[in-house]
């Protein structure tokens, strides 16, 4: 070969490296489009999340509607990862992406485990209502059974003040503002119940629930004509088979859950005794209390557009108690005093309930879907007691007696309440707005016939004492059977937008509810608005303002009236009007790390106007309303709540709020039952160092102490105040077997088995639920309290399937 051939062979090659050399990097250096919609788990588009190459700077945020769009320079291998809070974080990978590519992908909800409440943030809290989500409730130490009413008693702004009770009260309403949901229709409570001893289990059953909505106040126009809260129950419809079987010193359920085909169904049953709770009552006797329930929720879809929905439930709660004695010693160092009560008699109470709720729902179009709904609910209740008690009232330090005396209870009660209800919902989704509007069609009966007095003496003298005839202290009877209709509507549109400024999220809509008893019509305007700054996504800002009511129901007409001998009737008042509370909220969320750990921190205030109060006395949990708008008053207040990881990969919160409650009564101004100033709660979790087995739960509470006043007398006189209600409860669970992946073939049907060991009340604190008044010959009151339960320990364990 020539030279010059040998030249132009290396010149060539020469030239062929360059033009490959040159063609790779044009490559490597080619922008590929990158589009699509991020969505969650039903569809719904997901905005701020973030579509990112790993590895490099390229990314964006989902905007609204979902969507996202955005160059990057191509590679071999292109990794794109998606993630949100409150999801798990997805990766998708690429190989030598070109030109666009287009990928829209589902995210499926993170789970973060607080020991028992596992908390989803499908989105930002924008509005009023915050969602939450139980997963392992049986985990965490409770007295009552009622794990979600517990945990929302953990939120900010809401408190209670005994742990034998699911009621709570959320910023300065009584346990009657607050309404209940299960898959969108309403649910009532007892009217007889009178302290957390009688209660059973609450309807929702925790095993059953899929989604839990909350609102402390705010609230959009969907939900009913309360004042205080809002608690939206979504029963979960199961994927495969499920099943768990739990049981404690206090009571045991069962839960079953499967999916056949187009045909879903779940069944759950429940028992509870806490008679082993109530013995540590400084009250002893004979407690036989025991709760029963059966639940089903059934679930078919014969088409992809229609299906049908049942939910059935039935109860029975039973009380018995035979008191045989009672000593509380109670006062200060200096002024220290005993009370003694031997008792004789007896009390049986029984609480029966049925419940049935039908839905069929049929979407139109994936934007546009109309629901009807139907359900029933009927209650029996039955009081009756014959009770005496001889008692001695000492002073310890000086050993005199203060006083000595009788009294004998009576009472045989009864109350049904049957409600059957009819509504429709339509949805329709354009754009950036969802409209929402709805009717329901209320018959109310309630029926009431109850007789109950007391007598009382002192010293041999009766009270109150008169020369020529005998009195009780206390005697009232009613009887009454009325029916009512209750008509309510609403329109919302719920509207969020991306701007410069950020994205907005703005619901309004208006609530119409008119009753058949007393002629009333309520119109209720209600809206929100909520603002992620374009400036710092981790502030969300929201605010809120409403006309709000507080309809009565049977228990609120109650007024009573006391003739010139002494007995009291109680007659109904038709010209009761509802409470009126104009409402403004204002809040905001800040997210942040320390230590490489997500927290999130809550500030909310709010200020509630309030004219035709119907005043009322809460003694122990029973509420006795004046039924007359005889006062106005406001509620003022301020919550925080810090969420995070104080444990790492484990998550807890702190909440605390300052209220103030008053209300001007016969031109006087004083605090309302629910002023308690501030409340403090703790729900923490953590696993042991190095172990994955042991789990340990702590939920403390202080909350500031209920105003109250002697009996049958108003809050204008002189009110009281008890000491804080101080608690601290410990939960310790083992988990015996791990099975989560079924990795064991052998016990592949059993995926968890956990036992647990609980201490209640750790530091033995004594918590007043209520005062029982002794009055000597002299007409002197004393107020002993009725302590709650003392230090015990608890032993459970739970087998899932």
């Amino acid at each position: 070969m020539t030279r010059k051939n040998t030249f132009i062979l290396c010149m060539r090659l020469f030239l062929t490296a360059i033009i490959l050399a040159i063609t790779t990097l044009a490559a490597s250096a080619q922008d590929c489009t990158l589009r699509g919609k991020v969505t969650d788990n039903e569809g719904q588009p997901l905005p701020l999340a973030t579509v990112r190459i790993e590895g490099t700077a390229s990314g964006t945020t989902t905007g609204m509607d979902g969507k996202y769009s955005f160059t990057f320079a191509t590679a071999d291998t292109v990794k794109v990862v998606f993630s949100l809070l409150g999801f798990q974080t997805e990766k998708r990978t690429l190989r030598k992406p070109t030109g666009t590519q287009n990928i829209t992908l589902q995210m499926r909800p993170l789970t973060i485990d607080m020991g028992e409440v596992t908390v989803k943030e499908t989105t930002r809290q924008m509005g009023s209502t915050q969602k939450l989500d139980i997963e392992h409730t049986k985990r965490m130490p409770s007295t009552t059974g009622n794990a979600v009413e517990e945990m929302i008693a953990t939120q900010a702004g809401v408190s209670t003040h005994s742990e034998l009770s699911s009621q709570y009260n959320v910023r300065g309403g009584n346990f009657d503002e607050n309404v209940v949901y299960i898959n969108g229709v309403e649910i009532f409570k007892p009217m007889l119940i009178s302290s957390g001893q009688q209660e059973g289990l609450s309807i929702i059953n925790p095993n059953m629930v899929e989604d839990i909505s909350f609102s402390a106040g705010g609230f959009e126009a969907k939900y009913g004509d309360k004042m205080s809260s809002v608690l939206d129950i979504t029963y979960r419809r199961p994927k495969k088979f499920e099943a768990s079987v739990s049981a404690s010193l206090l009571g045991a359920d069962v839960y079953v859950g499967a999916k056949l085909g187009k045909f879903t169904m779940g069944h759950g049953f429940r028992y509870k005794s806490n008679s082993y709770v109530v013995s540590s009552l400084q009250e002893k006797g004979e407690y036989s209390p025991s709760y029963i329930d059966y639940q089903t929720y059934m679930s078919w879809s014969p088409t992809g557009r229609l299906t049908f929905d049942f939910i059935g439930h039935i109860s029975r709660n039973a009380f018995n108690f035979i008191p045989s004695n009672r000593e509380t010693n109670f006062g200060t160092m200096e002024e220290a005093k005993a009370f003694v009560v031997y008792f004789d008699g007896e009390e049986h109470d029984q609480f029966r309930t049925l419940f049935g709720t039908l839905q069929g729902k049929y979407r139109f179009t994936d934007k546009n879907d109309l629901a009807l709904l139907f359900s029933a609910y009927s209650s029996y209740e039955r009081e009756t007691y014959d009770i005496s008690g001889e008692y001695w009232l000492d002073d310890t330090k000086t050993s005199s007696q203060l006083g000595v005396g009788k009294y004998l209870t009576h009472a045989r009660n009864q109350i049904e309440t049957d409600v059957i209800s009819v509504g429709a919902r339509y949805n329709h989704r354009v754009g950036a707005h969802n409209f929402l509007a709805g009717v329901t069609w209320k018959r109310e009966r309630n029926y009431e016939n109850t007789r109950e007095w007391e007598r009382r003496d002192s010293a041999g003298y009766n009270k109150p004492a008169f020369a020529d005839h005998l009195e009780m202290v206390y005697n009232m009877k009613s009887k009454a059977d009325i029916v009512s209709n209750r008509w309510e509507m609403f329109v919302q549109d719920t509207w969020r937008t991306e701007r410069k400024s950020g994205i907005w999220s703005l619901c309004y809509g208006l609530r119409l509810a008119h009753w058949s008893w007393n002629k009333e019509t309520l119109i209720s305007p209600r809206v929100t608005v909520g603002w992620v700054p374009s400036w710092n996504e981790n502030f969300t800002f929201r605010a809120g303002a409403g006309i709000y009511y507080q309809a009565p129901f049977y228990k609120e007409l109650r007024d009573t009236v006391t003739s010139a001998n002494g007995n009291t009737s109680v007659v109904l008042n038709r010209d009761l009007k509802s409470t009126r509370s104009i409402q403004v909220v204002i809040g905001g969320d800040y997210k942040f790390k320390l230590g490489n750990r997500p927290f999130k921190f809550t500030v909310e205030g709010y200020y509630k106007n309030l004219s035709n109060l119907n005043t009322y006395t809460v003694d122990n949990v029973k509420i006795f309303y004046a039924a007359n708008n005889n006062a106005s008053g406001y509620v003022t207040g301020i919550d925080f709540k810090l969420y995070g990881e104080f444990i790492p990969d484990h998550s807890s919160w702190i909440t605390f709020s300052l209220m103030s409650a008053k209300q001007k009564l016969n031109g006087t101004w004083c605090p309302q039952p629910t002023d308690q100033i501030y409340n403090l709660n703790v729900h923490f979790t953590d696993f042991f160092p190095g172990s994955t087995r042991w789990q340990m739960t702590l939920k403390g509470c202080i909350a500031g102490g209920l105003p109250f006043t002697a009996p049958r007398t108003g809050m204008d006189k002189v009110s009281f105040r008890p000491s804080p209600y101080r608690r601290v409860d410990i939960g310790l669970s083992y988990r015996l077997f791990n099975n989560e992946d079924r990795h064991n073939h052998k016990w592949r049907w059993i995926k968890n088995v956990w036992l647990g060991l609980d201490c209640f009340n750790v530091f033995g604190l004594n918590n007043v639920s209520s005062y029982y008044w002794v009055t000597d010959v002299n007409d002197n009151q004393y107020a002993v309290p009725n302590y709650l339960t003392g230090r015990q320990i608890n032993a459970r364990f739970l087998v899932e399937f």
